[in-house]
């Protein structure tokens, strides 16, 4: 099934807020059509944090950022395991192994995580998942023989608007690393943040750029300003806008997974559940990076009173294979 233009995509951003209900539900039907009830979970762990060399405004991690966060080096592979289990106890499918910086190179770091991926895959009980920034296709291999199922890496923003949002690093960068991960076999997880100044026109960009990658899952993430980062003073982005960002990418890429990701709590308040009626079909779940997610309670009841149920580990897309 096509997705809609890159043209009909800035103007369905841009629809009236009375028209935007019609835009959800065009998006529910293509989500039903192709992607089932089932609602995907994911968790992940921030295994190394903060010290990060790149300048993105957003980003509590940065050097360059005032945000108190705690930093430290990376987890050992025990702690990596039993982050896993906490996840698989939340009843997600897919667990990310999370660091900050540029790239994972370290030899020492690389061999700790590939026993943690070894563990977690043997294991049995999540899918493991990395987001080590832009690694090259020899450590993407080693990961990928010791187990790893999908690799994640963020283009962030538009690349029109990107250098206004980093300027230590281009956006090619990270392009270039999805590109690498699928040609190695790797599935890919690719999104960005939405809500840090951008157009309309660079939202559709983004969703067009990750189209045009052909990504396997399309993390949205809406910006949470933190004290202490560039973006700190920012005006947030309204629920509604939020929304349709979501029923676009749905009818932009029909067949894609679309999970609701870190933000969603503040930005969408007591409209998340709408969330999964306008085209998502994914979430994140616990909590995120440097900042903490609800109860995981809350979230699987939110599920359940849409009318939803949790997909089952090894459910494909669109089967309908439910665990409730």
């Amino acid at each position: 099934m096509n997705g809609i233009t890159f043209r009909h995509a800035v103007e369905a951003l841009g629809c009236p807020d009375e028209r935007a209900h019609e835009l959800f539900f065009e998006a529910h039907k293509v989500r039903l059509e192709l992607r089932g009830r089932a609602v995907q979970l994911c968790g992940v762990v921030n295994a190394k944090s903060g010290h990060c060399t790149e300048n993105c405004k957003f980003c509590a991690q940065s050097a360059h950022n005032d945000a108190r966060i705690d930093c430290y080096p990376l987890m050992d592979d025990d702690q990596l395991f039993a982050s896993s289990e906490e996840a698989a106890r939340n009843r997600a499918g897919r667990f990310g192994i999370v660091t900050s910086g540029t790239a994972v190179a370290e030899r020492d770091e690389i061999e700790r995580l590939v026993r943690a991926i070894e563990r977690i895959a043997e294991a049995g009980d999540v899918a493991p998942c990395a987001s080590l920034g832009n690694v090259s296709a020899e450590v993407l291999s080693r990961l990928k023989a010791a187990g790893l199922t999908r690799y994640h890496n963020n283009l962030e923003t538009a690349q029109s608007f990107f250098p206004q949002i980093c300027t230590t690093k281009p956006w090619s960068e990270s392009a270039q690393t999805v590109r690498t991960a699928k040609k190695l076999g790797l599935a890919v997880c690719s999104g960005g943040i939405l809500g840090m100044g951008e157009s309309l026109a660079q939202r559709a960009e983004l969703l067009e750029a990750l189209r045009e990658l052909d990504v396997d899952s399309v993390p949205l993430n809406f910006l949470n300003p933190i004290p202490g980062t560039a973006l700190a003073g920012i005006e947030p982005i309204r629920p509604l806008d939020c929304l349709k960002v979501i029923a676009v990418a749905r009818l932009m890429m029909p067949e894609k997974e679309i999970r609701l990701c870190g933000g969603r709590e503040k930005r969408l308040r007591d409209l998340q559940s709408w969330a999964l009626m306008s085209g998502a079909d994914g979430l994140m779940v616990g909590g995120y990076l440097t900042t903490s997610g609800r109860a995981i309670e809350d979230d699987w009841q939110m599920i359940r009173d849409a009318g939803f149920e949790i997909a089952g580990r090894d459910a494909p897309a669109g089967s309908g294979v439910l665990t409730d």
